[in-house]
């Protein structure tokens, strides 16, 4: 509507009908456009929020909830999207490799013993970047033994994979040995990877590493880990055989019994070879060539091979995985690689807080004692809490077996060692002369590094659980397995968070403070008052301030501000591009062969209404016509 002065009177000279709207209750003028708007507290709330990976629904209950009320908030879903979608698209026009770039070089200013690298390629884009910090290079000298790395998605606006380098520490919690995006999967990649992530870790090489079953990364492994055993993740095996073997699984009732009782209760190598060629004959299995090639590699994914190698009691690469999902929490496909970094740390920041909680926790504690042996009481000494409820679960397990002497030669003894009323399993224990060493057809020792019930049994039954041998504890398991200084890594306990954002840390500080005087405000009418007008004199007071200080600024030279700005860039000769944004449409289709039942057609839909093929009835075209519904009339409200 426009309107004009004519003479002392004022006329309306222009009406667009279609620019109003029906007239609506006071209520509902919220949900319109020109009634809404986010205000100045509610977008630091937002920002800090969707930092956290909070989504935008969740967002607006905790709007509602500080507003008092859906109808209070000022603004809707949309607003709020809007508002993070034009955040991102400032940082995209300040450029967002450059931004994460020049977030790296600063973390290495503020912390020595955080390193990075970064690949650009000949049109100055961002390639494949690694980064670690000091507390991730530290845990590595101490729990770097056995490594899990994976390549997982949906963690970028890039479609960049996720390349997190994990392990297990002496609480049983998975930890971080550094991290990269990767523009490629290829053998390239990997290597590059491999070489850059073992200078960081000082040139150490991990005993064992667990991957998927991808031909890069066990290309790259092979040329830069050539000392490193290999192993493939069983789970990840494992998942294959219904895609390949669907014909036996849908023809044999018992194929999928037996062969899992081929691949995890078979103990030694000789048991899963006869039973491994007997499920062959038996399922008509000699001529598959997938089984084929994946049996030529048996030494890298059957338990039963894989027993005698430490791995801390890790067989998949679950670790990763578990950290892939953990990361899920506080990341998604629409986040930039600049945003990706602050959100990474404050999920390393969070699996460090529980490590801490357990340390506590171990030491300020007593544990709960299941027999009144002394060895017990050894091994809650020195190992961790959740270390000790595994070697208390096997030495409580021990009773219940039985130990009985199968031959002697020499100096060396073989016991047979079994559950009281069964037969089977029968594992074998040797003992050697000095009854001090031990080894037991289990392997749980070798594999996990913790002693297995077997060997605790024949322990018990030559009198000798009256201490822990020092040569059977591990030191990774116990509470001084990070007590060895490590003087070429920067000690992470001095640097980590110095520099913590002290306008945050004030604004915490205040935050707090407020919501005590909030609360006692709002008890009467009179205290509210008096609250509102002390808030209004110290609001003049602050804003003054920020006008003195603003003119001081204003005052001094521009030179040093300048010289601070470039100080950033000034590695690279120039500016690092985004690297290129890959636009997908929904999850990609899958590759694999289905199984059988997947493939059966799906029955067709029927409408209710009409009774045809084709639609449901939320669409029949025979209802179209009826009149306006709800969508039309939401159009009017929000023209």
């Amino acid at each position: 509507m426009g309107i004009k002065k004519d003479g002392e009177k004022w006329i309306v000279n222009k009406f667009v009908v279609r620019h109003n709207h029906i007239l609506l209750t006071p209520r509902s003028t919220s949900f319109l456009r020109g009634h809404r708007g986010v205000s100045k507290v509610q977008k630091k709330l937002i920002m800090t929020l969707n930092e956290s990976g909070v989504p935008t629904r969740k967002i607006m209950s905790v709007l509602s909830k500080e507003s008092g009320g859906d109808f209070n908030v000022g603004c809707i879903g949309k607003d709020v999207e809007n508002y993070v979608g034009n955040k991102r698209r400032k940082v995209f026009e300040e450029g967002d490799a450059q931004k994460l770039y020049s977030y790296f070089v600063d973390r290495q200013l503020k912390e020595p013993g955080f390193v990075f690298s970064m690949q650009v390629d000949k049109n100055g884009c961002m390639g494949s970047c690694f980064w670690a910090d000091a507390r991730s290079r530290a845990a590595y000298q101490y729990f770097g033994d056995v490594v899990t790395f994976d390549a997982t998605y949906l963690t970028n606006i890039y479609k960049m994979p996720f390349v997190p380098f994990s392990g297990v520490n002496h609480h049983h919690q998975t930890i971080m040995f550094g991290c990269a995006l990767l523009v490629s999967e290829t053998a390239e990649s990997y290597t590059w990877l491999l070489r850059t992530w073992q200078e960081a870790m000082l040139g150490r090489a991990p005993s064992t590493i667990i991957t998927d079953d991808d031909k890069a990364m066990a290309k790259a492994i092979g040329e830069v880990l050539p000392n490193t055993i290999h192993r493939l993740c069983l789970w990840h095996i494992l998942q294959k055989f219904p895609e390949h073997l669907a014909h036996a699984y849908n023809k044999y009732p018992d194929f999928q019994k037996d062969f899992r009782h081929c691949i995890h209760e078979t103990i030694t190598t000789e048991e899963f070879e006869q039973e491994w060629a007997l499920i062959l004959v038996k399922y008509e299995l000699g001529e598959n060539t997938w089984l084929q090639n994946l049996y030529a590699r048996r030494d890298k994914w059957v338990p039963a091979y894989l027993r005698s190698t430490f791995c801390a009691g890790m067989s998949t690469t679950q670790r990763s995985e578990s950290m892939n999902k953990f990361f899920k929490d506080y990341v998604k496909s629409s986040t930039m690689v600049s945003d990706f970094v602050h959100q990474y740390e404050k999920a390393i920041d969070a699996r460090y807080f529980k490590e801490k909680e357990k340390d506590v926790r171990t030491k300020s504690t007593r544990a709960i004692m299941k027999t009144p042996l002394k060895i017990e009481e050894a091994a809650a000494m020195v190992y961790t809490r959740k270390s000790f409820m595994i070697f208390q679960n096997e030495l409580f397990d021990s009773l219940r077996y039985q130990a009985k002497k199968l031959s002697k030669e020499g100096e060396t003894k073989t016991y047979g060692v079994n559950a009281y009323g069964k037969e089977t399993p029968l594992y074998h224990v040797t003992l050697e002369g000095d009854e001090e060493h031990a080894t037991c057809t289990c392997h749980k020792w070798e594999f996990m590094g913790i002693l297995c019930r077997h060997i605790l049994c024949v322990f018990g039954k030559k009198m000798k659980l009256d201490r822990l041998p020092q040569h059977y504890v591990l030191e990774r398991w116990t509470i001084n397995a990070k007590s060895r200084p490590i003087p070429d890594i920067p000690s992470p306990e001095g640097h980590i968070r110095e520099g913590l954002d002290e306008p945050t840390m004030r604004k915490t500080k205040t935050m707090l403070q407020l919501y005590d005087i909030v609360e006692l405000g709002s008890q009467s009418d009179a205290k509210h008052n008096h609250l509102t007008v002390a808030l209004e004199k110290v609001h003049k007071e602050l804003l003054e301030m920020d006008d003195n200080v603003e003119c001081s600024r204003a005052c001094e030279p521009m030179k040093d501000d300048h010289n601070m700005g470039s100080q950033v860039i000034s590695n690279f000769s120039q500016t690092v591009q985004d690297p290129p944004r890959v636009p997908t449409k929904g999850r990609p289709k899958s590759l694999r062969a289905k199984n059988p039942k997947e493939s059966h057609a799906t029955k067709k839909r029927h409408c209710s209404i009409c009774k045809n093929e084709g639609h449901a009835k939320n669409n029949c075209p025979s209802v179209r016509d009826i009149g306006p519904t709800i969508d039309n009339i939401s159009q009017h409200v929000d023209p």
